[in-house]
């Protein structure tokens, strides 16, 4: 593949979703619509890979991804005219492309390898992917192939100017990949023609070669998904029912239970380990990672977080925490972005953690909040204790040093640290540090020795 160039096409306006958003940054399955063509040029072994784009930084900017290259199209021209533009920079520096639509998801990196090996076998000019008429309810918005009398394809006819009637026999639909010869390809784009509102088809190259007498092979995928473009919502919501679907399928063969795949949502980039149960109405999204014989809902809603081994969490939100092994949440608690919980933390219901770490086997029952704290090893954290961790201008950190009790409804004001061993009473306002092995009381707080019963 050194002499290989992957294309994809995304300079569209994709003005039928009528959007404010670029169409290919619209999320499917929790990831950009131009990430799956993307990554299926990548899985085919194409090393370079060049984007078309319009003008706009938006694309560049949300990938983030500094191995792609970018065309800019500033005429809009159609998809023809958008292969033009890459006539400046690339002429010469590869023998083939291969060019992939930025709207079909579904195009795999299995089918374009296959189509890369069938190209270079067959010595064709162009050689494209095809499928069978899409899945009900699905519309391709792609171009039908047309053959001649000895079946080869002689052309592909836009879906806007197809008058071929129901009844007429199969259909067979262009999928949106194509693999081209760039010796014949770059005069050929200077031959195309403007349809009805001066666009450039890069579709019309099929009809230039066989004009040329240059072969033109199709091979076809059994994926009729493979033909879906993404045109509109309406599109992008049955292709995101079909991409949950196929996740969920792989995550059970792979060794998790789902009860009730109805009416769980997982994306396609979530990893979760063997014999965990995913129970209903649960999400998990984003970079989220969980690992095995979890228990995860019913209920939950998981964002861009790592879960541990064994962990347990119902009817509870977690988003950009992470949990070490054998952690239980919920009902009805949040973790927010920057909590850390290690092995054997205990979270109850109606709890909140905030950009702090619990050590091991901490217990926070019920109705409290923890924010920019540390909380030391076997901390236990009553009902209704609060971190006061914000004066109105800055946030201060609070530190529970490990083996301390903080007592029902104490008010930690931060910044302020309570020391190992130390017990706060049921109310208190702590304003000032605890020593070790002290007890704070009273509004606000104050210390005296611990006492300890006499030793039998």
């Amino acid at each position: 593949m050194d002499r290989w160039i992957g294309v994809v096409l995304a300079g569209g306006r994709g003005t039928r979703m009528r959007s404010l958003i670029p169409k290919l940054l619209h999320s499917l399955a929790g990831q950009p619509l131009l990430r799956y063509p993307l990554a299926a040029l990548q899985g085919a072994g194409v090393k370079r890979r060049i984007v078309v784009r319009d003008p706009s930084p938006a694309l560049p900017e949300a990938l983030g991804d500094p191995d792609l290259e970018y065309v800019v199209q500033d005429v809009f021209l159609g998809t023809g005219g958008a292969l033009r533009h890459l006539l400046p920079t690339f002429q010469g520096q590869a023998d083939s492309l291969l060019v992939v639509n930025g709207d079909v998801p579904f195009v795999s990196p299995s089918s374009l390898r296959a189509l890369v090996a069938h190209h270079g076998q067959s010595g064709a000019a162009l050689t494209l992917l095809t499928a069978l008429a899409p899945p009900p309810g699905a519309s391709s918005g792609l171009g039908r192939i047309a053959r001649d009398a000895s079946g080869l394809v002689s052309a592909i006819v836009e879906a806007h100017e197809d008058d071929r009637r129901s009844g007429e026999g199969p259909a067979e639909f262009n999928c949106g990949a194509y693999c081209l010869d760039a010796v014949w390809l770059w005069p050929a784009l200077a031959r195309l023609t403007p349809h009805a509102g001066g666009e450039l088809y890069l579709t019309d190259l099929v009809y230039l070669a066989s004009q040329d007498s240059r072969r033109v092979e199709a091979v076809p995928t059994q994926d009729r998904w493979e033909s879906v473009g993404i045109n509109t919502r309406v599109d992008l919501a049955l292709a995101e029912q079909e991409m949950r679907r196929r996740t969920l399928e792989r995550l059970m063969l792979d060794g998790v239970t789902i009860t009730d795949p109805s009416t769980t949502y997982i994306d396609a980039s979530v990893r979760i380990g063997i014999d965990t149960v995913i129970y209903p109405s649960t999400h998990v999204s984003g970079a989220s990672e969980i690992g095995a014989g979890c228990h995860i809902g019913p209920g939950a809603i998981v964002r861009d977080s790592r879960i541990g081994d064994g962990c347990h969490i119902v009817a509870s939100l977690i988003e950009g925490a992470s949990l070490e092994e054998e952690v239980d949440v919920g009902p009805y608690s949040h973790l927010r972005p920057g909590a850390y919980l290690c092995r054997g933390v205990h979270i109850g219901n109606f709890a909140e953690v905030k950009a702090s770490r619990l050590g091991r086997e901490v217990k926070m029952g019920h109705f409290s909040y923890v924010g920019d704290a540390d909380i030391g090893d076997r901390v236990n954290i009553g009902a209704g204790v609060v971190t006061c961790n914000f004066d109105g201008v800055q946030k201060h950190r609070t530190v529970v040093e490990e083996d301390a009790f903080v007592g029902s409804d104490t008010m930690l004001v931060a910044p302020v640290r309570v020391g190992a061993r130390s017990k706060t009473g049921a109310g208190s306002v702590v304003t000032k540090d605890v020593p070790p092995e002290s007890v704070a009381a009273g509004m606000p707080a104050r210390v005296s020795p611990r006492s300890r019963s006499p030793k039998s």
